[in-house]
């Protein structure tokens, strides 16, 4: 991470849709907000059910029926209210094309991703290829796949899927989440001095950005230099 820009950490799951929805009312604040350009984002791994196998074995009904114990007429529901929400974000999901697998793979490689400046461009992938387009996102064909749509190479995802080096950040991920008392996802730090929980709308982001980025300049001032006029061009071409 930089040191000159104010950070922003984000521990989401690919499979948690109040993720994918916060990613958009944050990005909302964010485009906005005046010094956007010195606010730096690292997404961070959190899992909501790491006991979930890499097979599919349910439809995400049945997952949030059966294993999760939700009355039926609930779940129908409580998915009505989060694809709406969803579409009120701009975002088309449908849960019926669901593959409720293990996120592990899925997290690898974003870590693999964050390595090369890619960690908000696999995000932003893997929650479309969920929600929305019903891919199986532990399968290592379809990361294979994904991966590149963003710019990794075939060796990047193998590696991802193989080295123990971004299972290992994965798990040092959900362990920070566990010792700063994340327990539940989206969950947004600023600057680590402000937090906010959830996916909250838009205005909330803009509070706490405000806040945050405030204080964070106070303590990181711009550079003042005195500067001595001569002779010079600029990038529209002019020249005196």
């Amino acid at each position: 991470m930089s040191t000159n820009k104010m950070q922003v950490e984000i521990w989401s799951d690919v499979m948690c849709p109040f993720c994918y929805i916060g990613k958009r009312h944050f990005e909302t604040a964010l485009g906005k907000f005046t010094d956007n350009q010195q606010v730096e984002i690292t997404w961070k791994s959190f899992q909501l059910d790491p006991t979930l196998p890499e097979k599919e074995e349910l439809d995400h009904e049945q997952y949030l029926t059966e294993r999760k114990g939700l009355p039926k007429e609930q779940v129908k529901s409580l998915l009505g209210h989060v694809s709406q929400s969803a579409k009120q974000a701009g975002l088309d999901y449908h849960f019926e094309k669901v593959v409720t697998v293990n996120s592990f793979n899925a997290h690898r490689l974003i870590q693999m991703a964050k390595t090369k400046g890619l960690g908000d461009a696999a995000e932003e992938r893997l929650f479309s290829a969920y929600f929305t387009e019903g891919h199986d996102i532990a399968d290592r064909e379809t990361l294979t796949k994904l991966g590149k749509e963003i710019g990794l190479t075939e060796e990047d995802v193998n590696e991802a899927l193989t080295s123990e080096v971004y299972a290992g950040k994965v798990n040092r991920d959900i362990y920070e989440a566990q010792q700063i008392g994340v327990r539940g996802v989206p969950f947004f730090v600023f600057d680590r001095k402000y937090a906010v929980s959830g996916a909250q709308p838009p205005e909330a982001f803009t509070e706490t950005l405000d806040r945050a980025f405030a204080e964070w300049r106070k303590a990181n001032p711009a550079p003042a230099l005195e500067i001595t006029e001569g002779p010079s061009c600029t990038p529209d071409g002019s020249c005196s």
